[in-house]
Protein backbone atom coordinates (compact mmCIF):
# COMPACT_ATOMS: atom_id res chain seq x y z
CA UNK A 1 0.00 0.00 0.00
CA UNK A 2 1.79 3.54 -0.98
CA UNK A 3 2.06 5.34 1.72
CA UNK A 4 1.61 9.19 0.98
CA UNK A 5 2.82 12.06 4.19
CA UNK A 6 -0.34 14.44 4.31
CA UNK A 7 0.56 17.03 6.72
CA UNK A 8 3.24 14.57 8.89
CA UNK A 9 0.46 11.88 8.86
CA UNK A 10 0.56 8.84 6.75
CA UNK A 11 -2.09 8.46 5.11
CA UNK A 12 -2.70 5.63 2.66
CA UNK A 13 -4.23 5.87 -0.92
CA UNK A 14 -6.21 3.21 -0.68
CA UNK A 15 -7.91 5.33 2.85
CA UNK A 16 -8.37 8.57 0.67
CA UNK A 17 -10.18 7.23 -2.27
CA UNK A 18 -12.66 5.30 0.15
CA UNK A 19 -12.84 8.96 1.64
CA UNK A 20 -13.00 10.79 -1.40
CA UNK A 21 -15.36 8.66 -2.83
CA UNK A 22 -17.84 7.39 -0.34
CA UNK A 23 -17.51 10.03 2.76
CA UNK A 24 -19.02 12.87 0.68
CA UNK A 25 -21.89 13.60 -1.68
CA UNK A 26 -20.50 14.41 -5.26
CA UNK A 27 -21.98 17.52 -5.69
CA UNK A 28 -20.49 19.13 -2.90
CA UNK A 29 -17.09 17.26 -4.28
CA UNK A 30 -17.82 19.14 -7.23
CA UNK A 31 -18.62 22.59 -6.20
CA UNK A 32 -16.34 22.84 -3.24
CA UNK A 33 -13.19 21.99 -3.99
CA UNK A 34 -10.17 24.00 -2.58
CA UNK A 35 -6.85 23.51 -3.58
CA UNK A 36 -4.18 21.97 -1.55
CA UNK A 37 -0.29 22.78 -2.00
CA UNK A 38 2.45 20.90 -0.34
CA UNK A 39 4.29 21.77 2.78
CA UNK A 40 7.40 22.36 1.00
CA UNK A 41 9.41 22.88 4.83
CA UNK A 42 8.05 19.83 6.46
CA UNK A 43 10.84 17.12 5.97
CA UNK A 44 7.90 14.90 5.75
CA UNK A 45 5.79 15.88 3.03
CA UNK A 46 5.22 14.27 -0.21
CA UNK A 47 3.73 14.87 -3.61
CA UNK A 48 0.14 13.85 -3.78
CA UNK A 49 -3.24 15.08 -6.30
CA UNK A 50 -4.83 17.83 -4.74
CA UNK A 51 -7.87 16.46 -6.54
CA UNK A 52 -8.36 13.49 -4.37
CA UNK A 53 -9.01 15.57 -1.47
CA UNK A 54 -11.49 18.42 -0.81
CA UNK A 55 -11.83 20.47 2.20
CA UNK A 56 -12.54 23.44 3.32
CA UNK A 57 -10.21 25.99 5.41
CA UNK A 58 -10.28 25.99 8.77
CA UNK A 59 -8.52 29.06 9.55
CA UNK A 60 -10.49 31.59 7.25
CA UNK A 61 -14.03 30.47 6.83
CA UNK A 62 -16.59 32.08 9.18
CA UNK A 63 -18.46 29.50 9.21
CA UNK A 64 -16.09 26.51 10.12
CA UNK A 65 -16.81 23.42 11.31
CA UNK A 66 -14.29 24.15 13.92
CA UNK A 67 -16.77 26.57 15.20
CA UNK A 68 -19.79 24.83 14.84
CA UNK A 69 -18.36 21.56 16.81
CA UNK A 70 -17.03 23.95 19.71
CA UNK A 71 -20.48 25.85 20.04
CA UNK A 72 -18.18 29.19 20.84
CA UNK A 73 -19.87 32.01 19.69
CA UNK A 74 -17.51 34.78 18.19
CA UNK A 75 -15.88 37.08 20.62
CA UNK A 76 -17.58 40.20 21.19
CA UNK A 77 -15.02 41.95 19.25
CA UNK A 78 -15.37 39.34 16.07
CA UNK A 79 -16.24 41.26 12.64
CA UNK A 80 -19.54 39.26 13.22
CA UNK A 81 -21.20 40.87 15.96
CA UNK A 82 -19.67 44.54 15.28
CA UNK A 83 -20.73 44.15 11.69
CA UNK A 84 -17.68 45.41 9.57
CA UNK A 85 -18.09 42.95 6.83
CA UNK A 86 -19.91 39.88 6.14
CA UNK A 87 -19.42 36.97 4.02
CA UNK A 88 -20.95 38.13 0.79
CA UNK A 89 -22.33 34.98 -1.74
CA UNK A 90 -22.28 35.50 -5.33
CA UNK A 91 -24.40 33.18 -7.47
CA UNK A 92 -22.27 30.46 -9.36
CA UNK A 93 -23.26 28.24 -12.35
CA UNK A 94 -24.48 25.25 -10.54
CA UNK A 95 -26.01 27.11 -8.12
CA UNK A 96 -24.21 27.90 -5.18
CA UNK A 97 -21.75 30.34 -4.04
CA UNK A 98 -18.84 32.48 -4.57
CA UNK A 99 -17.37 33.86 -1.13
CA UNK A 100 -16.44 37.41 -1.34
CA UNK A 101 -16.30 40.16 1.68
CA UNK A 102 -18.21 43.83 1.39
CA UNK A 103 -18.46 46.30 4.14
CA UNK A 104 -21.79 46.39 6.66
CA UNK A 105 -22.18 49.76 5.06
CA UNK A 106 -24.04 47.86 1.82
CA UNK A 107 -27.20 45.98 1.91
CA UNK A 108 -27.71 42.39 0.86
CA UNK A 109 -30.08 41.27 -1.74
CA UNK A 110 -32.45 38.95 -1.39
CA UNK A 111 -30.87 37.01 -3.66
CA UNK A 112 -27.61 37.00 -1.97
CA UNK A 113 -29.78 35.87 1.39
CA UNK A 114 -31.43 33.03 -0.55
CA UNK A 115 -27.66 32.31 -1.44
CA UNK A 116 -26.15 32.06 2.02
CA UNK A 117 -28.98 29.92 2.81
CA UNK A 118 -28.24 27.88 -0.21
CA UNK A 119 -24.43 27.50 0.89
CA UNK A 120 -24.99 27.21 4.43
CA UNK A 121 -27.55 24.09 3.73
CA UNK A 122 -24.48 22.75 1.20
CA UNK A 123 -21.94 23.58 4.00
CA UNK A 124 -24.39 21.50 6.30
CA UNK A 125 -24.07 19.27 3.97
CA UNK A 126 -20.14 18.84 4.40
CA UNK A 127 -19.89 18.90 8.02
CA UNK A 128 -22.43 16.15 7.78
CA UNK A 129 -20.83 14.09 5.55
CA UNK A 130 -17.72 14.69 7.76
CA UNK A 131 -18.60 13.68 10.99
CA UNK A 132 -21.04 10.54 9.52
CA UNK A 133 -19.87 7.13 8.60
CA UNK A 134 -19.20 5.79 5.64
CA UNK A 135 -22.29 3.46 5.04
CA UNK A 136 -24.75 5.85 6.80
CA UNK A 137 -26.72 8.38 4.18
CA UNK A 138 -26.52 12.16 4.18
CA UNK A 139 -29.86 13.15 5.50
CA UNK A 140 -30.21 16.89 3.83
CA UNK A 141 -31.65 19.42 5.98
CA UNK A 142 -34.64 20.51 4.70
CA UNK A 143 -34.49 24.38 6.58
CA UNK A 144 -31.90 25.91 7.51
CA UNK A 145 -32.81 26.45 10.78
CA UNK A 146 -34.09 23.53 12.92
CA UNK A 147 -33.20 20.05 11.40
CA UNK A 148 -34.38 17.65 14.60
CA UNK A 149 -33.58 14.95 12.79
CA UNK A 150 -30.12 16.01 11.77
CA UNK A 151 -26.84 15.50 13.74
CA UNK A 152 -26.23 19.29 14.78
CA UNK A 153 -29.19 21.49 15.68
CA UNK A 154 -28.55 25.05 14.93
CA UNK A 155 -30.37 28.14 15.10
CA UNK A 156 -29.83 31.92 14.32
CA UNK A 157 -31.24 35.14 15.11
CA UNK A 158 -31.62 37.26 12.33
CA UNK A 159 -32.97 41.46 12.59
CA UNK A 160 -35.05 43.42 10.29
CA UNK A 161 -33.36 46.88 9.95
CA UNK A 162 -34.96 49.18 7.30
CA UNK A 163 -31.75 50.67 6.18
CA UNK A 164 -29.53 47.93 6.09
CA UNK A 165 -32.06 44.87 5.54
CA UNK A 166 -31.39 41.43 7.43
CA UNK A 167 -28.43 41.06 9.47
CA UNK A 168 -27.19 38.71 11.23
CA UNK A 169 -26.57 39.33 14.90
CA UNK A 170 -25.78 36.38 16.63
CA UNK A 171 -25.33 32.77 16.03
CA UNK A 172 -25.95 29.96 18.27
CA UNK A 173 -25.27 25.96 17.46
CA UNK A 174 -26.23 23.23 19.75
CA UNK A 175 -24.94 19.60 19.69
CA UNK A 176 -27.17 16.78 19.69
CA UNK A 177 -24.50 13.56 19.96
CA UNK A 178 -25.58 10.04 19.14
CA UNK A 179 -23.25 7.93 20.89
CA UNK A 180 -21.25 7.30 17.43
CA UNK A 181 -20.59 10.78 17.01
CA UNK A 182 -18.79 10.75 19.88
CA UNK A 183 -15.84 9.34 17.94
CA UNK A 184 -16.18 11.49 14.85
CA UNK A 185 -16.19 14.05 17.08
CA UNK A 186 -12.84 13.34 18.03
CA UNK A 187 -11.44 12.17 14.27
CA UNK A 188 -12.30 15.73 12.97
CA UNK A 189 -10.59 17.09 15.74
CA UNK A 190 -7.44 14.86 14.78
CA UNK A 191 -8.32 16.70 11.90
CA UNK A 192 -7.96 19.90 12.61
CA UNK A 193 -5.01 19.53 14.80
CA UNK A 194 -3.39 17.96 12.03
CA UNK A 195 -3.66 21.06 9.90
CA UNK A 196 -2.54 23.27 13.06
CA UNK A 197 0.67 21.01 13.18
CA UNK A 198 1.67 21.16 9.69
CA UNK A 199 1.11 24.97 10.46
CA UNK A 200 3.01 25.33 13.16
CA UNK A 201 6.02 23.13 10.97
CA UNK A 202 5.21 25.79 8.10
CA UNK A 203 6.09 28.25 10.51
CA UNK A 204 9.23 27.29 11.92
CA UNK A 205 10.42 26.78 8.06
CA UNK A 206 11.91 22.94 8.23
CA UNK A 207 12.28 21.58 4.82
CA UNK A 208 12.55 18.42 4.10
CA UNK A 209 15.48 16.06 5.27
CA UNK A 210 16.89 19.11 7.24
CA UNK A 211 17.11 17.15 10.83
CA UNK A 212 18.87 20.81 12.41
CA UNK A 213 15.57 22.17 12.08
CA UNK A 214 13.67 19.87 13.38
CA UNK A 215 15.55 19.73 16.36
CA UNK A 216 15.09 23.26 16.83
CA UNK A 217 11.36 23.46 16.30
CA UNK A 218 11.71 20.61 19.10
CA UNK A 219 12.99 23.15 20.98
CA UNK A 220 10.39 25.48 20.20
CA UNK A 221 7.52 23.52 20.83
CA UNK A 222 9.56 22.71 24.57
CA UNK A 223 10.12 26.14 25.12
CA UNK A 224 6.44 27.24 24.62
CA UNK A 225 5.25 24.00 26.51
CA UNK A 226 3.35 22.63 23.60
CA UNK A 227 4.02 19.13 24.87
CA UNK A 228 1.61 17.57 21.78
CA UNK A 229 3.42 19.14 19.12
CA UNK A 230 6.68 18.44 21.12
CA UNK A 231 6.11 14.87 20.94
CA UNK A 232 4.70 14.32 17.33
CA UNK A 233 8.07 16.12 16.72
CA UNK A 234 10.42 14.70 18.55
CA UNK A 235 9.10 11.24 17.08
CA UNK A 236 10.14 11.89 14.17
CA UNK A 237 13.61 13.48 15.44
CA UNK A 238 14.13 9.86 17.12
CA UNK A 239 13.08 7.91 13.18
CA UNK A 240 16.29 9.72 11.61
CA UNK A 241 19.03 10.39 14.54
CA UNK A 242 21.76 7.68 15.08
CA UNK A 243 24.60 7.70 16.97
CA UNK A 244 26.82 6.22 13.81
CA UNK A 245 25.15 8.53 10.96
CA UNK A 246 26.23 12.14 9.67
CA UNK A 247 27.23 14.22 12.49
CA UNK A 248 23.95 16.18 12.24
CA UNK A 249 22.30 12.52 13.32
CA UNK A 250 25.01 11.70 15.98
CA UNK A 251 24.59 14.91 17.65
CA UNK A 252 20.19 14.90 17.11
CA UNK A 253 20.55 11.43 18.83
CA UNK A 254 22.29 13.63 22.14
CA UNK A 255 20.33 16.32 21.59
CA UNK A 256 16.65 14.37 21.55
CA UNK A 257 17.90 12.79 24.39
CA UNK A 258 18.44 15.87 26.48
CA UNK A 259 15.23 17.60 25.38
CA UNK A 260 13.38 14.94 26.74
CA UNK A 261 14.89 14.77 29.90
CA UNK A 262 14.17 18.76 30.17
CA UNK A 263 10.67 17.99 29.33
CA UNK A 264 10.83 14.98 32.31
CA UNK A 265 12.96 17.24 34.77
CA UNK A 266 15.42 14.29 34.69
CA UNK A 267 18.32 16.51 33.43
CA UNK A 268 20.30 16.86 36.79
CA UNK A 269 19.15 12.55 37.41
CA UNK A 270 21.28 11.67 33.42
CA UNK A 271 23.75 13.84 34.25
CA UNK A 272 25.00 12.34 37.61
CA UNK A 273 24.32 8.73 36.15
CA UNK A 274 26.36 9.49 33.30
CA UNK A 275 29.41 10.04 35.41
CA UNK A 276 28.31 7.29 37.72
CA UNK A 277 28.31 4.74 34.40
CA UNK A 278 31.61 6.13 33.14
CA UNK A 279 34.22 3.45 32.08
CA UNK A 280 37.35 1.96 33.88
CA UNK A 281 39.52 5.05 34.43
CA UNK A 282 42.04 3.34 31.66
CA UNK A 283 39.45 3.16 29.07
CA UNK A 284 38.20 6.58 29.81
CA UNK A 285 41.61 7.95 29.65
CA UNK A 286 42.24 6.13 26.28
CA UNK A 287 38.75 7.88 25.00
CA UNK A 288 40.38 11.37 26.25
CA UNK A 289 43.72 10.62 24.91
CA UNK A 290 42.09 9.47 21.43
CA UNK A 291 40.32 13.06 21.42
CA UNK A 292 43.47 14.95 22.04
CA UNK A 293 45.66 13.50 19.39
CA UNK A 294 42.33 13.40 16.56
CA UNK A 295 41.41 16.88 17.44
CA UNK A 296 43.91 19.92 18.67
CA UNK A 297 41.64 21.52 20.55
CA UNK A 298 43.30 20.15 23.79
CA UNK A 299 46.42 20.53 22.44
CA UNK A 300 45.90 24.18 20.88
CA UNK A 301 44.79 25.24 24.81
CA UNK A 302 47.43 23.59 26.10
CA UNK A 303 50.55 25.38 23.85
CA UNK A 304 49.06 28.66 23.74
CA UNK A 305 49.12 28.67 27.47
CA UNK A 306 52.41 27.03 27.88
CA UNK A 307 53.50 29.14 25.06
CA UNK A 308 52.37 32.41 27.37
CA UNK A 309 53.86 30.79 30.89
CA UNK A 310 57.18 30.05 28.95
CA UNK A 311 57.71 33.60 28.19
CA UNK A 312 56.61 35.24 30.72
CA UNK A 313 58.30 33.26 33.39
CA UNK A 314 61.58 32.68 30.79
CA UNK A 315 64.22 34.17 33.53
CA UNK A 316 63.05 33.09 36.69
CA UNK A 317 64.46 30.46 38.62
CA UNK A 318 62.03 29.67 40.68
CA UNK A 319 58.27 29.11 39.46
CA UNK A 320 55.16 28.43 41.30
CA UNK A 321 51.71 27.09 38.74
CA UNK A 322 48.66 27.09 40.17
CA UNK A 323 46.53 24.86 37.50
CA UNK A 324 43.02 24.76 38.27
CA UNK A 325 41.94 21.55 36.69
CA UNK A 326 45.35 19.38 35.91
CA UNK A 327 43.31 16.23 35.43
CA UNK A 328 46.20 14.06 34.37
CA UNK A 329 48.91 16.60 34.42
CA UNK A 330 49.55 15.66 31.00
CA UNK A 331 50.00 19.40 30.32
CA UNK A 332 52.50 20.25 31.86
CA UNK A 333 54.86 17.62 30.56
CA UNK A 334 55.87 19.67 27.28
CA UNK A 335 56.57 22.67 29.43
CA UNK A 336 59.16 20.80 31.60
CA UNK A 337 61.02 19.50 28.99
CA UNK A 338 61.69 23.04 27.14
CA UNK A 339 62.07 24.35 31.21
CA UNK A 340 64.66 21.57 31.89
CA UNK A 341 66.43 22.66 28.14
CA UNK A 342 67.47 26.01 29.18
CA UNK A 343 71.22 27.00 28.84
CA UNK A 344 71.43 28.25 32.07
CA UNK A 345 69.87 25.37 33.69
CA UNK A 346 66.31 24.19 35.17
CA UNK A 347 64.10 26.16 37.21
CA UNK A 348 62.77 25.03 40.83
CA UNK A 349 58.99 23.94 39.74
CA UNK A 350 56.16 23.92 41.77
CA UNK A 351 52.82 22.62 40.54
CA UNK A 352 49.65 23.02 42.60
CA UNK A 353 47.16 20.90 41.17
CA UNK A 354 43.47 21.96 41.70
CA UNK A 355 40.97 19.66 40.25
CA UNK A 356 37.19 18.67 41.04
CA UNK A 357 37.22 15.37 43.51
CA UNK A 358 34.25 14.05 42.12
CA UNK A 359 36.46 13.80 38.91
CA UNK A 360 38.59 10.75 39.92
CA UNK A 361 37.02 8.51 37.75
CA UNK A 362 39.68 10.26 34.94
CA UNK A 363 42.23 9.45 36.63
CA UNK A 364 41.19 6.22 38.46
CA UNK A 365 43.25 7.25 41.72
CA UNK A 366 43.30 10.60 43.62
CA UNK A 367 45.66 13.56 42.46
CA UNK A 368 48.69 11.35 44.03
CA UNK A 369 48.75 9.39 40.65
CA UNK A 370 49.51 13.23 38.92
CA UNK A 371 52.22 13.61 41.37
CA UNK A 372 53.85 10.12 40.79
CA UNK A 373 53.66 10.84 36.71
CA UNK A 374 55.16 14.39 37.45
CA UNK A 375 57.83 12.84 39.66
CA UNK A 376 58.71 10.57 36.89
CA UNK A 377 59.05 13.41 34.54
CA UNK A 378 61.27 15.37 37.29
CA UNK A 379 63.72 12.12 37.30
CA UNK A 380 63.72 11.44 33.71
CA UNK A 381 64.33 14.96 32.53
CA UNK A 382 67.00 15.81 35.37
CA UNK A 383 64.26 19.39 36.63
CA UNK A 384 62.77 19.36 40.09
CA UNK A 385 59.75 19.53 40.61
CA UNK A 386 57.16 19.54 43.55
CA UNK A 387 53.45 19.04 43.80
CA UNK A 388 51.13 19.91 46.12
CA UNK A 389 47.25 18.63 45.65
CA UNK A 390 44.21 20.77 46.49
CA UNK A 391 41.23 18.20 45.77
CA UNK A 392 38.63 21.12 45.79
CA UNK A 393 35.67 22.78 43.84
CA UNK A 394 37.92 26.06 42.30
CA UNK A 395 35.10 27.64 43.58
CA UNK A 396 36.20 26.37 47.36
CA UNK A 397 39.33 27.44 46.98
CA UNK A 398 41.43 30.11 49.50
CA UNK A 399 44.23 31.92 49.52
CA UNK A 400 45.61 29.58 52.31
CA UNK A 401 45.18 26.29 50.26
CA UNK A 402 47.98 27.47 47.95
CA UNK A 403 50.87 28.05 50.02
CA UNK A 404 52.30 30.78 48.42
CA UNK A 405 55.96 31.86 48.77
CA UNK A 406 57.67 34.59 48.12
CA UNK A 407 60.20 35.10 45.61
CA UNK A 408 58.31 32.51 42.95
CA UNK A 409 57.12 33.69 39.92
CA UNK A 410 53.05 32.92 39.96
CA UNK A 411 51.43 31.35 36.91
CA UNK A 412 47.81 30.38 37.09
CA UNK A 413 45.95 27.98 34.53
CA UNK A 414 42.48 28.01 34.12
CA UNK A 415 41.94 25.45 31.09
CA UNK A 416 38.47 24.93 29.70
CA UNK A 417 37.60 24.99 33.36
CA UNK A 418 36.38 28.69 34.93
CA UNK A 419 32.68 28.69 33.08
CA UNK A 420 32.04 25.57 35.68
CA UNK A 421 32.68 28.14 38.48
CA UNK A 422 28.91 29.86 38.87
CA UNK A 423 28.51 33.17 38.26
CA UNK A 424 25.67 36.03 39.55
CA UNK A 425 23.11 34.45 37.57
CA UNK A 426 23.33 31.10 39.62
CA UNK A 427 24.73 32.62 43.20
CA UNK A 428 24.37 35.92 44.38
CA UNK A 429 27.71 36.44 45.94
CA UNK A 430 29.20 35.54 42.00
CA UNK A 431 31.58 32.89 42.96
CA UNK A 432 33.22 33.62 38.99
CA UNK A 433 34.29 36.91 39.49
CA UNK A 434 34.77 36.23 43.05
CA UNK A 435 37.62 33.85 41.98
CA UNK A 436 39.07 35.83 39.55
CA UNK A 437 39.28 38.64 42.12
CA UNK A 438 40.80 36.55 44.57
CA UNK A 439 43.46 34.83 42.02
CA UNK A 440 44.24 39.08 41.35
CA UNK A 441 45.30 39.40 45.00
CA UNK A 442 48.05 36.52 44.10
CA UNK A 443 49.68 39.20 42.28
CA UNK A 444 50.51 36.30 39.89
CA UNK A 445 53.35 36.82 36.60
CA UNK A 446 50.75 36.04 34.54
CA UNK A 447 47.00 34.19 34.05
CA UNK A 448 46.24 31.92 31.45
CA UNK A 449 42.31 31.36 30.43
CA UNK A 450 41.15 29.09 27.74
CA UNK A 451 37.36 28.41 27.19
CA UNK A 452 34.92 26.79 24.55
CA UNK A 453 33.71 30.19 22.78
CA UNK A 454 30.01 29.66 23.42
CA UNK A 455 27.38 31.62 24.86
CA UNK A 456 25.16 29.33 27.19
CA UNK A 457 25.42 31.04 30.39
CA UNK A 458 22.25 33.10 31.06
CA UNK A 459 21.34 32.49 27.53
CA UNK A 460 17.15 31.54 28.05
CA UNK A 461 16.70 27.69 26.75
CA UNK A 462 15.67 28.41 23.03
CA UNK A 463 19.14 30.21 22.08
CA UNK A 464 21.07 28.40 24.28
CA UNK A 465 19.86 25.08 22.19
CA UNK A 466 20.22 26.64 19.50
CA UNK A 467 23.99 27.64 20.13
CA UNK A 468 24.90 24.63 21.54
CA UNK A 469 23.22 22.43 18.06
CA UNK A 470 25.73 25.05 15.96
CA UNK A 471 28.47 24.56 18.76
CA UNK A 472 29.01 20.88 19.03
CA UNK A 473 27.73 20.35 15.34
CA UNK A 474 31.12 21.91 14.56
CA UNK A 475 32.98 20.27 16.56
CA UNK A 476 31.22 16.53 15.46
CA UNK A 477 31.93 17.41 11.77
CA UNK A 478 35.59 17.56 12.95
CA UNK A 479 36.05 14.61 14.46
CA UNK A 480 34.01 12.96 11.18
CA UNK A 481 36.86 13.37 9.03
CA UNK A 482 39.41 11.56 11.22
CA UNK A 483 36.95 8.55 12.31
CA UNK A 484 35.20 6.82 10.40
CA UNK A 485 31.27 6.71 11.67
CA UNK A 486 30.88 3.17 12.51
CA UNK A 487 34.02 3.08 14.64
CA UNK A 488 33.44 2.56 17.96
CA UNK A 489 36.46 4.57 18.78
CA UNK A 490 34.59 8.00 17.46
CA UNK A 491 30.94 6.22 19.56
CA UNK A 492 33.09 5.99 22.67
CA UNK A 493 34.67 9.36 22.33
CA UNK A 494 31.47 11.18 21.59
CA UNK A 495 29.25 9.49 24.29
CA UNK A 496 31.84 9.58 27.32
CA UNK A 497 33.81 12.96 26.02
CA UNK A 498 31.04 14.95 24.49
CA UNK A 499 27.67 14.24 25.10
CA UNK A 500 27.45 14.37 29.22
CA UNK A 501 28.36 18.18 28.91
CA UNK A 502 25.43 18.15 26.05
CA UNK A 503 22.88 16.72 28.28
CA UNK A 504 23.64 19.29 30.74
CA UNK A 505 23.49 22.67 28.99
CA UNK A 506 20.61 21.43 27.41
CA UNK A 507 18.49 19.53 30.32
CA UNK A 508 19.32 20.91 33.62
CA UNK A 509 19.17 24.64 35.03
CA UNK A 510 20.00 26.83 38.12
CA UNK A 511 22.74 25.41 40.45
CA UNK A 512 23.12 21.85 38.41
CA UNK A 513 23.54 23.51 35.34
CA UNK A 514 27.51 23.44 35.62
CA UNK A 515 28.51 24.07 31.80
CA UNK A 516 28.09 27.85 31.72
CA UNK A 517 30.17 28.75 29.15
CA UNK A 518 30.94 32.46 27.82
CA UNK A 519 32.35 34.29 24.57
CA UNK A 520 35.92 35.74 24.96
CA UNK A 521 34.31 39.10 25.00
CA UNK A 522 32.77 38.22 28.48
CA UNK A 523 35.95 36.97 29.75
CA UNK A 524 37.24 40.28 29.01
CA UNK A 525 35.11 41.90 30.70
CA UNK A 526 35.40 39.98 33.22
CA UNK A 527 39.06 40.03 34.05
CA UNK A 528 39.44 43.93 32.87
CA UNK A 529 36.95 44.54 36.09
CA UNK A 530 38.74 42.10 38.18
CA UNK A 531 42.10 45.08 37.72
CA UNK A 532 43.85 42.27 34.90
CA UNK A 533 45.33 43.54 31.72
CA UNK A 534 46.14 41.63 28.25
CA UNK A 535 49.45 39.99 28.30
CA UNK A 536 50.53 39.61 24.35
CA UNK A 537 50.84 36.05 23.20
CA UNK A 538 53.65 35.17 21.64
CA UNK A 539 54.23 35.42 17.63
CA UNK A 540 56.67 32.26 17.69
CA UNK A 541 53.70 30.05 19.58
CA UNK A 542 51.25 31.53 16.93
CA UNK A 543 53.51 29.83 14.00
CA UNK A 544 53.72 26.42 15.84
CA UNK A 545 50.04 26.48 15.86
CA UNK A 546 49.38 27.16 12.75
CA UNK A 547 51.88 24.38 11.41
CA UNK A 548 50.13 22.16 13.76
CA UNK A 549 46.53 22.83 12.24
CA UNK A 550 48.05 21.93 8.94
CA UNK A 551 48.65 18.03 10.19
CA UNK A 552 44.90 17.93 10.99
CA UNK A 553 42.93 19.27 8.22
CA UNK A 554 41.82 22.21 6.10
CA UNK A 555 39.08 23.21 7.66
CA UNK A 556 41.06 24.56 11.07
CA UNK A 557 41.30 28.24 11.34
CA UNK A 558 42.82 30.23 13.53
CA UNK A 559 42.40 33.63 13.83
CA UNK A 560 43.50 36.60 16.44
CA UNK A 561 40.93 38.93 17.43
CA UNK A 562 41.17 41.38 20.66
CA UNK A 563 44.61 39.93 22.09
CA UNK A 564 43.52 36.35 22.14
CA UNK A 565 44.06 33.43 19.58
CA UNK A 566 40.66 31.33 18.21
CA UNK A 567 40.89 28.26 17.00
CA UNK A 568 38.00 27.50 15.03
CA UNK A 569 35.94 25.01 12.46
CA UNK A 570 35.27 26.37 9.39
CA UNK A 571 33.54 29.56 9.90
CA UNK A 572 32.58 28.84 13.56
CA UNK A 573 34.95 29.56 16.50
CA UNK A 574 35.25 26.64 19.34
CA UNK A 575 37.98 27.70 21.48
CA UNK A 576 39.66 30.68 22.41
CA UNK A 577 43.09 30.91 24.06
CA UNK A 578 44.59 34.38 26.46
CA UNK A 579 46.50 35.64 28.70
CA UNK A 580 47.04 38.17 31.77
CA UNK A 581 48.92 40.16 34.26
Amino acid sequence: MDSHQLFGIGVSSAALSSYTSSSLPNKLLGSLKFEFGNSPSSPFSSQFDSDSLTTLSDSQEQYSSTENLSGISPPCSSPLETGSYFPRLSPSADGFCDIQLYSGRNSPSQQDVSCARNFKNALLELETALMSPDEEEVTRSKTLFGDQQGSVQRSMSWREDSRQGPSLIQRQTSLVIRPWQSIEVSQTEKRHKAIEDEVFLKQNDIPPGNLKQLLIACARALTENNNEMFEKLIEKARGVVSISGEPIQRLGAYMVEGMVARKEASGTNIYRALKCREPESKDLLSYMQILYEICPYLKFGYMAANGAIAEACRNEDRIHIIDFQIAQGTQWLTLLQALAARPNGPPHVRITGIDDPVNQYARGDGLEAVGRRLAAVSRNFNIPVEFHAVPVFASDVTREMLGIRPGEALAVNFPLQLHHTPDESVDLENPRDGLLRMVKSLSPRVVTLVEQESNTNTTPFYHRFVETLDYYLAMFESIDVTLLRNSKQRINVEQHCLARDIVNVIACEGKERVERHELFGKWKSRLTMAGFRQYPLSSYVNSVIRSLLRCYSEHYTLAEKDGAMLLGWKDRNLISASAWH
